[in-house]
């Protein structure tokens, strides 16, 4: 099919416009990232610079929900509640890894025109792409079990509704990307950042009423080598980063910012991947405000009074009423967390998509593939609640990111080679110093990752 046929079948531009194959790739790129909503998202080319930026927030915003998933919270809690301040050095460690990693993303994206699963499945050999396609799988079923639990873990604390109805009530949320993304993009946004608000106001109301001790929190960002030392200190560390620097992040970035019609030239390119970077940069730092309230909120409250093995989010919210005196802090918090699960699926359905579309070339419907997508989380979340209940939900949330952890070095490794290489990147190569240091954070991941299962196999 030559190009002007390709257009005449697909007027919405979701397939590319190939003159001629890159022969740094070892195939051409077909369809494009998120096809249905691929560059939907204009940017006026003669506005002022605040206009243009205005136009490009956004994604980066979608990108933080990753980052304050339930999955978070358990871990917060668990680090804060065991360890005190200790571990908020991890979440600032974690914030700063995740920056950079997400500026490559936005790099890769507007310099290749792939996202990170287009550009593994056109970058690898089958042999290596299939099973970095498993990788990601594996990686957003885990995502998805700490979401949907913890969104019905929200819905039975606000409104007394049982888990196992909580998980299968989480499905709607596909109905609501459908809904939203039919009235353009930006709608999803707006729903994503409104959810954004009410939860930092929920944070800034509890933090005010549990009045931390601000010297231990400022010490609390400091490095300590009982990090490394401590095994279970090592395993909430680990559960943090896995719960910071997420995978389906990087899959999903690489993907929503080519929703912005962003243009074709060098200059233009450069722009975009300017304003695309700082809007991830500015909605990470909300982030890390939204991570190390819960951890300090943990700590200023259950470690304070000796509530050392708080892990489970239902146990979190009843004791806040009691410690914190206030009847409507428990509120908050069910309030709070309802929101980020709510959230963090509807952008963990659409990360699915990306890896389905990118790894497999999978063209089906927006609502079938969304759906199919969210069914393959679904179905092991409400599987693990039935078995399990909800008293080792906790659990289940900690080894979840865990389990995100161990799975990150299968997405950096290949962003890193990708946008290091300037015969796949072009002008936007990754300078040697941003590549170096994406290199040490890779290294120090995997080191993490290695250290952590040398103590599960020796102890």
């Amino acid at each position: 099919m030559d190009a002007k046929t390709a257009a005449e079948t697909d007027p919405a531009g979701a397939r590319a416009k190939v003159s001629e194959v890159d022969a740094s790739w070892r195939s051409e790129l077909s369809v494009r990232s998120l096809s249905d909503v691929h560059g939907t998202v204009s940017v006026t080319r003669h506005a002022s610079p605040w206009r243009r930026f205005a136009a490009f927030l956004g994604p980066g915003y979608m990108v933080a929900v990753g980052y304050m998933d339930p999955g978070n919270w358990a871990t917060s809690i668990a680090s804060g509640s065991k360890f005190g301040y200790t571990l908020l050095f991890v979440a600032l460690l974690s914030n700063i890894m995740a920056v950079i990693l997400q500026a490559l993303c936005a790099r890769l994206a507007i310099g290749s025109g792939r996202d990170l699963a287009q550009a593994c499945r056109d970058g690898y050999p089958r042999w290596t792409s299939f099973p970095l396609w498993l990788f990601a799988e594996t990686a957003i079923i885990a995502t998805d079990v700490a979401e949907v639990i913890g969104t019905a873990i929200g819905l039975n604390l606000l409104f007394g509704l049982p888990l196992e109805i909580g998980v299968l009530v989480t499905a709607l949320d596909v109905f609501i990307v459908l809904l939203l993304q039919r009235l353009g993009f930006r709608y999803l946004e707006a729903f994503i950042v409104t959810m954004l608000g009410v939860i930092t106001l929920c944070f800034a109301v509890q933090i005010a009423l549990a009045d931390p001790e601000w010297g231990a929190v400022i010490r609390g960002f400091a490095p300590t080598t009982d990090i490394v030392r401590n095994p279970d200190m090592l395993y909430l560390a680990l559960g943090i980063l896995g719960a910071t620097v997420m995978p389906h992040n990087l899959y999903l970035h690489s993907a929503i910012v080519q929703t912005r019609a962003f243009g074709e030239t060098k200059e233009e390119k450069r722009e975009a991947l300017k304003f695309a970077t700082l809007d991830s940069t500015i909605a990470l730092s909300l982030a890390l405000i939204i991570n190390a309230s819960i951890l300090i909120l943990a700590a200023a409250t259950f470690y304070k009074t000796g509530q050392t093995e708080v892990a489970e989010l239902g146990q979190a919210q009843s004791l806040l009423h009691p410690l914190l005196g206030s009847a409507i802090a428990p509120t908050l918090f069910g309030i709070a967390l309802l929101c980020c699960g709510l959230n963090s699926t509807v952008t963990a359905t659409l990360a699915g998509q990306a890896v389905m579309e990118g790894f497999l070339q999978i063209r089906l419907p927006p609502w079938v593939r969304r759906l199919v997508t969210r069914m393959v989380a679904l179905l092991p979340a409400a599987g693990v609640t039935l078995i399990y209940g909800e008293a080792e939900t906790a659990k289940l949330l900690i080894l979840s990111q865990v389990i995100l952890s161990l799975q990150l070095p299968f997405a950096v490794v290949p962003l890193v080679q990708f946008t290091a290489s300037r015969t796949k990147m072009g002008a936007l190569v990754s300078p040697r110093w941003l590549t170096a240091i994406a290199a040490l954070i890779a290294i120090l991941i995997i080191a993490l990752n290695a250290k952590l299962v040398w103590d599960f196999l020796v102890g």
